[in-house]
């Protein structure tokens, strides 16, 4: 197989993202991102990456770290709980808060125990947040009670942290939920709602029996919590610490990678490993000479699980789960363009003249600020001739079925 033209795999954190090829600094993409940030750390540890440097998140599968690690792209989000983890600041009803208890999810002891008062009675901590749509998530481990409610007073879930699962709604069902395993016994829980006025987001202990926010305690017995989170959205970013006030984890962009000597306007390559929220918002990485009518364009669709690939005004689409990580490859020749997913050619367009004048690749459209890409990269690679379809078939697959499972998180039981 040929030498690919430009290569991105990320390894290093700066400010710029750094491609691999070519090695005098052409394939570069130049980075932006005004606030810190939060990655996973290759021991699998939450840690800040300061304001203007790209994050490489880490993977976790079974807790663990896994793999090589990816660049993570988010859009600004904005945490709405003013004391992320520090809960003795929060309102408390029938609660009292050990603070600094454990090892929290970023390797320090300054996870909280959430104790539960004697008696039988509602007991959560709460602090107000404005109307919105709201994910709402906590890290949190089970202690002598074994089950955890996140919601608001008409909203909400309770999940069983023995077995790390959704156990039941609370009055009305959240929109969704989701349930992410951490190091050392933690997980991040979280719940989508909607809340028409201001309104309370409670955290509570619970008895994995009890359905209501009552329950019977003896002062003692309580969860552990750590990193709350309260962003307008539909999905849990990554976290967010705040110390008395909201704060704003402002988008990234990267841009401007390569020149009109690395594309080839009559043939080529370009594939893509990595993965995309499946949100209805459509996220583009392209290759253009800047216009829309001379551009090559991965586009992970508004419409939800569906992936478009286009050419000048054409395009082919695919059906897959975006949410995992997923290989693409895509071949462009007139009069001969092919997609491939994962090992299998999934798509053609069989008349089309390519685009000319390509000089930029680029985490958006053609544009350079519409549909920004956010999501996973694992890899990026250029090729500037054509690859056969066995080579194509070649660069998408997987090694074995085991590496798959691995590469997309599952785990073989």
């Amino acid at each position: 197989m040929a030498k690919p033209k430009l290569a991105l795999i990320p390894a290093t954190i700066g400010t710029k993202v750094y491609s691999v090829l070519p090695s005098d600094g052409d394939g570069d993409f130049a980075f932006t991102r005004a606030t810190a940030g939060t990655r996973i750390n290759s021991l699998g540890l939450i840690e800040e990456v300061d304001s203007g440097k790209n994050r490489l998140n880490y993977d976790l599968l079974d807790g663990k770290v896994y793999g090589c690690p990816h660049l993570l792209l988010e859009p600004a989000r904005t945490n709405s709980i003013t004391k992320s983890d520090d809960f003795n600041q929060w309102g408390k009803i029938n609660v009292t808060v050990t603070s600094n208890s454990v090892i929290s999810p970023d390797g320090t002891p300054n996870a909280d125990k959430l104790i539960a008062t004697s008696g039988s009675s509602n007991k959560v901590i709460n602090q107000i947040v404005s109307a919105n749509t709201y994910t709402a998530s906590v890290f949190a481990k089970k202690g002598e009670f074994e089950g955890l409610f996140i919601g608001t007073g008409t909203t909400g879930a309770f999940f069983n942290l023995n077995t790390h699962s959704y156990r039941t709604q609370y009055q009305s069902a959240p929109t969704s939920y989701k349930i992410e395993k951490y190091n050392n016994g933690w997980y991040r829980y979280s719940v989508t709602f909607t809340i028409s006025s201001s309104n309370s987001i409670y955290i509570g202990p619970n008895d994995n029996v009890s359905t209501s926010l009552a329950i019977t305690g003896d002062g003692s017995k309580g969860i552990y919590i750590y990193g709350a989170q309260a962003e307008n959205g539909t999905y849990p970013t990554s976290y967010i610490k705040t110390t008395g006030s909201a704060v704003t984890r402002n988008a990234e962009v990267a841009n401007g990678s390569g020149n009109a000597s690395t594309f080839n306007d009559s043939e080529g390559v370009l594939m893509f490993e990595g993965s995309a929220k499946n949100d209805a918002v459509s996220k583009r990485i392209s290759i253009s000479d800047g216009s829309f009518s001379n551009r090559i364009s991965l586009d992970y669709t508004q419409v939800t699980n569906t992936f478009n690939l286009y050419i000048s005004n054409k395009f082919i689409s695919a059906v897959f789960n975006v949410e995992t990580n997923n290989k693409l490859a895509f071949k462009y020749k007139n009069n001969d363009c092919s997609l491939f997913l994962n090992g299998f050619k999934v798509g053609v367009i069989s008349s089309v003249t390519v685009p000319v004048g390509l000089d930029t690749l680029q985490f958006t459209d053609a544009n350079e600020t519409s549909s920004p890409f956010y999501g996973n990269t694992k890899q990026i690679q250029y090729f500037d001739s054509v690859l056969a379809d066995s080579e194509l078939e070649e660069l998408t697959s997987w090694v074995s079925f085991q590496e798959m499972a691995n590469g997309q998180l599952y785990t073989i039981e």
